[in-house]
């Protein structure tokens, strides 16, 4: 847990803390220093009376009591130093610069543990080891450079890397994006992101604090802490963006099922970040981006108006804009005409609204006022404005702060010319600007943003499934794949429609079954995992003497038991599946079945629990969504129907937890229904 001796102690002991500003002792102490620190300021160096102008202590034993403690000493020594300042100088909070640990060696791992047990003890708090530390408006405990200079109203950051850390740092200042706080976890032995993302969450004051959070990470492990406290920062009013790193790890493990086959660990943070609400980035810059959007006043709609002196960055934007599903629609009108009267002859008013290189401040002034105005149609402005270098642009940096100030619709800045206008664009930032220097990124950043839901409802309607049935089935079947009878009932219990069916095991049987289900049938073997590679499936199968030979053949294919019999059905193919991700609990996948999910991938997931408008906006994502709604006069899918079977299938894995794997492949969609076809299910108690 995070304490008050950690966020703002009233004194701090730098162990190891030295005169080399070159090492991270000595430099700790000198941004501690610099930093105006309040409180009482020690250092334990066991060579010096005074470090840096700062009293030093020989040995851990003769310091006074201390809050906090930032090691930068050698990891085997560090034990010792801990258990001393929890028994005897009551320190409840730790930041463990060195490296050494867990990330080095299995030695390494069971000191790292010892630690944290020193610390568990006191019920303290412990940032790292192996890491750069923690950035408050309090402390200045970092090792690194850039500091930024704090303020409330910039993003809080944790970070699970450094190195990292710091390079985002110097990407986001030089942009004019604020910083509040900085946590970095390192190895993360106590506490990692979703600990400290936990804290902020529970400690949450809408008056004070930061709304706008940033995440990197390299390992969830605790998903759900992380799905918890993130949506409801998000429901109090803030915005999270995150790095999850290492998503080529995926989809590597050997699976029995499509299901299986298509879920990944990189999935599963898909379908978490979007349950959430987290905006997803896949770099640095990008993340950056994206907080600088979050810095200006949200985008209520999609249409946007680009405002520039230069053709060629507005024709690149709205290329962004377009294909991340935003607008660039045409303006006109008298207002329109209006507006082109005051502009220089060759001025365009169509959108992008472009005012030549000749275009003035006050001319992009009063293009600000039209669109902010007149434009209904416009929900937000981007302008475009650097220079060649021929003359200064303070003037038109100048009306475009003014206009971001008293605005009604959000407007960004892309100024560009960082070079040739680097005192320009100074002044502006200096005004607590933040700068988009690429247009491009811009337009990524505010699709991604735009594209992100809003976190799924927490409380979510029951579903009418017997949840008895389903546990008295699951309590009677051992490991493995289910028998086809039990997946029946379970389908049943689920209130997932599904085709008649029969399992014949002699051909005398299978007749009298057949004639039961009425011809055509759908013949398939029970054993293979995957039938149609083996032969074991035939459609219309249409009289006695047909299913007889059929009966012989498929008994005789590797691992076959029996013959599941269904009559034939019509409809559009569909697919759902789940599958159990540790951690993250089952993901559901769903979309076209075939060709669709076989080769394009064309699937969407989502994390158990899930509700029906969540599933809905989901199938309406599907890049196979028109076949769904019919087209070139083919019945289309009840939508709906598909929605309650995924709704139905996420309430059964709730239900019955030990399903590792389920497929329902294909479904069968009309207009009127949805059936499931053909279903495989495995548990693991």
């Amino acid at each position: 847990m995070i304490n008050h001796q950690l966020t703002n102690p009233k004194s701090i002991v730098v162990v190891g803390g030295s005169n080399d500003i070159h090492k991270p002792g000595g430099k700790v102490l000198k941004n501690i220093i610099e930093g105006n620190y309040q409180g009482k300021l020690y250092v334990m160096n066991p060579k010096m009376d005074e470090v840096q102008g700062v009293k030093s202590y020989k040995d851990a034993t003769e310091l006074p009591e201390v809050d906090l403690a930032i090691i930068a000493i050698a990891a085997k020594h560090t034990l010792a130093v801990v258990e001393t300042l929890t028994e005897q100088k009551n320190t409840r909070a730790f930041i463990i610069l060195s490296a050494g640990y867990s990330e080095e060696s299995e030695a390494g791992a069971e000191l790292e543990q010892k630690v944290v047990d020193a610390v568990n003890k006191v019920d303290g708090s412990l940032i790292g080891p192996n890491c750069v530390a923690v950035l408050t408006p309090h402390h200045h405990s970092v090792f690194t450079e850039p500091i930024p200079e704090l303020d409330p109203e910039g993003v809080d950051f944790i970070s699970g890397s450094g190195a990292t850390a710091v390079f985002i740092l110097e990407s986001g200042i030089p942009k004019g994006l604020k910083f509040s706080s900085l946590y970095s976890v390192g190895n993360s032995a106590q506490m990692g992101v979703e600990e400290v993302l936990k804290h902020m969450d529970e400690h949450f004051d809408p008056q004070k604090d930061s709304k706008v959070k940033l995440l990197y990470v390299e390992n969830i492990d605790k998903p759900q802490m992380l799905l918890k406290h993130a949506s409801s920062l998000i429901r109090k009013g803030c915005k999270i963006a995150a790095v999850k790193a290492g998503a080529s790890d995926a989809g590597s493990r050997a699976a029995s099922s499509h299901t299986g086959a298509l879920a990944s660990s990189d999935a599963a943070v898909d379908a978490l970040f979007r349950k959430a609400g987290i905006v997803r980035c896949y770099g640095r810059e990008e993340l950056i981006n994206v907080a600088s959007v979050f810095m200006h006043p949200e985008l209520k709609g999609k249409n946007i108006a680009v405002i520039t002196h230069a053709g060629g960055p507005a024709v690149m934007l709205t290329d962004a804009l377009s294909s991340g599903g935003l607008n660039v629609p045409p303006i006109e009108g008298p207002k329109a005409e209006e507006l082109k009267e005051q502009l220089f002859p060759g001025s365009s008013v169509a959108n992008p609204i472009d005012f030549l290189a000749t275009g003035t401040a006050e001319q992009l002034g009063t293009i600000i006022d039209y669109v902010d105005r007149d434009f209904d149609n416009i929900d937000g402005m981007v302008v475009i404005f650097g220079t060649p270098g021929l003359v200064p642009i303070f003037d038109a940096y100048r009306v475009l702060d003014e206009k971001m100030k008293t605005a009604k619709k959000p407007i960004f800045p892309v100024l560009p010319s960082t070079l040739m206008a680097k005192e320009e664009t100074a002044e502006f930032l200096s005004k607590g600007h933040v700068n988009f220097p690429d247009e491009v990124n811009l337009g990524n950043a505010l699709t991604r943003v735009f594209n992100t839901p809003e976190p799924v409802a927490e409380d979510l309607p029951a579903t009418a499934i017997d949840k008895e049935k389903i546990r008295n089935i699951i309590s009677q079947a051992g490991n493995g794949y289910l028998k086809p009878e039990f997946v029946q009932e379970l389908l049943d219990a689920a209130a997932i429609k599904r085709a008649g069916e029969a399992v014949a095991y002699n051909k005398e049987e299978a007749v009298k079954k057949a004639n039961e289900l009425g011809y055509p049938i759908v013949m398939k073997v029970v054993g293979p995992v995957h039938k149609s590679d083996v032969g074991g499936v035939v459609l219309n199968v249409s009289g006695d003497q047909h299913v007889q030979q059929e009966f012989d053949r498929m008994m005789k294919i590797k691992d076959t038991t029996g013959i599941l019999m269904q009559p034939m059905l019509k409809g559009t193919e569909l697919f759902t599946g789940a599958k159990y991700e540790p951690g993250f609990g089952h993901m559901v996948l769903f979309g076209i079945g075939g060709i669709f999910i076989e080769v394009l991938k064309d699937v969407q997931n989502a994390i158990a629990p899930v509700s029906k408008q969540e599933v809905l906006n989901l199938i309406r994502n599907l890049k196979s969504y028109k076949l769904i709604e019919g087209v070139r006069g083919e019945e289309g899918v009840n939508e709906e129907k598909f929605a309650e079977t995924i709704v139905n299938l996420s309430a059964l894995l709730e239900a019955a937890p030990e399903i590792q794997e389920l497929d329902l492949n294909p479904l069968l969609g009309t207009k009127d229904h949805v059936t499931a076809v053909d279903a495989r299910i495995r548990i693991e108690k």
